[in-house]
């Protein structure tokens, strides 16, 4: 069963519908709290980690309450704990977990001036409730957080981070383990969330009930490719063309073509200007080339005829050749409705500027500065709800999406992807071009046997591939042989 993820408001609404069936509000916290201190201790055993000495951080609200309570277990674990907290809120339930940490003889310190002694620091303070930016105070508490040494622990998520985007408020603490209570959060997943939330251990107390609705599910990294038939050909495997490279940008072409192959494609044509043609052969013979320039309407339409599939915009460019070159392909592709078509990079520019409905066989694959562009908007607005972006990308143009970035997502009809792979180390030019060329490639071997998300989760898998031996300077062109390898397992 795929994990699914929530909206906070969701969550609450279900936590509500629970305690009117008279269920404790009091005891939950208790659970959550004793849940977290059996998994964290397991944690620390099974990792042989250096911890003793425990600072717990409560804020003001329930997730204090949590602290409170986790800070009273582990006491009676055996770890010396303190607590550092604001002044109680004036929850009953927060009260009851103060008067437990009382009983239980704690050290609680009324400030979060906390000495660099401890082995392990828990975040109680914010829950997912937080959607204001923290106050200059709060952000000195979090700062001072993330600056001690210490192994890190957010309780529900890191405080600071907003639940449903996975953007600080405007500063999160940085966890080492996230564990998030009843349900995944859209935040933890997307955005700039796995850079704060570290591992992320779901503590699942309550049984879902038929009101409850997710936003998105996250995506398995399993992938199961069908195997090949010993019959096949490569007339089996698809033909992919390839449509762009300017005049005085070549590599894109190139990019996307040899990851089609390397993803398994039979066959791959690029139509570029007939400059980066000596280059293309130069790198890869197999892939044939027509000159962008020199087609007519109707040998587009005879090439047409031979395609499974194509993915369009790479290095096509932005100037007045290229817009022309645009409406020119556009409308004809689009008549095409049996084929796979990835609209991807400079395409997507001048798609702002006209309005066409795709069907489920368009894929468009915007990072944020290109979904800005195509809804009027910035970047900045794009990455403080891409949830949001993405769905009005669907309303406004259909087809099948996906939003490029940290935690891409995916939505294809009806549902709502989160990708579980990747890594930071992809943020390089011409990863872009690498996918739209295998989201061609695999559509045209699979067809409807294949979704977008899987493509997607392949891809980040070939870039988790090439990061084993670090992030830093993985370049797209070295994506080959791990694709080969990810459609190979």
């Amino acid at each position: 069963m795929h994990a699914a993820v929530y909206h906070s408001q969701e969550i609450r609404a279900w936590e509500q519908r629970w305690f009117q069936k008279q269920n404790s509000s009091l005891g939950l916290m208790q659970q959550v709290a004793w849940s977290i201190c059996n998994k964290l201790d397991h944690f620390i055993q099974k990792n042989s980690l250096s911890v003793r000495k425990i600072a717990v951080w409560c804020g003001m609200g329930n997730n204090a309450g949590d602290g409170y309570f986790l800070a009273a277990y582990f006491q009676q674990a055996g770890y010396q704990v303190t607590i550092f907290a604001a002044p109680a809120g004036e929850s009953p339930d927060l009260a009851q977990a103060v008067q437990t940490a009382r009983r239980h003889q704690l050290n609680i310190h009324s400030s979060f001036d906390v000495p660099d002694v401890y082995d392990c620091h828990i975040d109680a303070l914010f829950g997912h409730g937080l959607n204001r930016n923290l106050d200059s105070d709060w952000q000195t508490v979090i700062k001072h957080f993330n600056q001690l040494s210490g192994f890190k622990v957010a309780i529900d998520l890191p405080s600071g981070l907003n639940a449903n985007t996975g953007q600080c408020l405007p500063i999160a603490i940085k966890a080492d383990i996230t564990y998030t209570v009843l349900a995944h959060k859209i935040g933890l997943h997307t955005g700039q969330g796995s850079e704060f939330s570290g591992q992320v251990e779901l503590i699942d107390l309550l049984p879902p009930d038929v009101s409850l609705r997710a936003t998105a599910l996250l995506k398995p990294a399993n992938i199961i490719l069908p195997k090949r038939q010993a019959f096949g050909h490569k007339g089996t495997y698809g033909h992919v063309l390839v449509v762009g490279g300017h005049r005085d940008m070549g590599g894109a072409v190139i990019m996307a073509a040899e990851a089609a192959f390397h993803a398994g494609a039979g066959k791959v044509t690029v139509v570029c200007d007939a400059t980066h043609h000596a280059a293309i052969l130069a790198r890869a013979p197999n892939i044939m080339i027509k000159d962008i320039q020199a087609l007519t309407s109707d040998e587009i339409l005879t090439l047409l005829q031979q395609i499974d599939s194509v993915c369009f915009g790479m290095g096509l460019g932005r100037d007045e050749w290229s817009e022309k070159q645009f409406m020119k392909w556009c409308p004809v592709l689009l008549k095409r409705t049996e084929l796979h078509l990835v609209i991807d990079a400079d395409a997507l520019w001048f798609l702002a500027e006209h309005s066409f409905t795709f069907s489920q066989n368009v894929y468009l694959t915007p990072h944020a500065g290109e979904a800005a562009r195509l809804l009027n908007t910035s970047a900045k607005e794009i990455e403080q709800d891409r949830v949001t972006a993405i769905e009005q990308l669907y309303q406004r143009f259909s087809g099948q999406w996906v939003l490029k970035g940290a935690g891409s997502l995916i939505l294809e009809p009806d549902q709502l992807w989160i990708c579980t792979t990747g890594n930071a180390g992809m943020g390089t030019a011409g990863m872009g071009d690498v996918l739209a060329g295998m989201i061609a490639s695999l559509k045209a071997q699979l067809d409807t046997h294949i979704s977008l998300s899987d493509i997607v989760t392949l891809h980040g898998q070939a870039g988790d591939r090439l990061a084993q031996s670090g992030q830093r300077g993985i370049q797209a062109h070295q994506m080959l042989d791990a694709i080969y390898q990810v459609v190979n397992p």
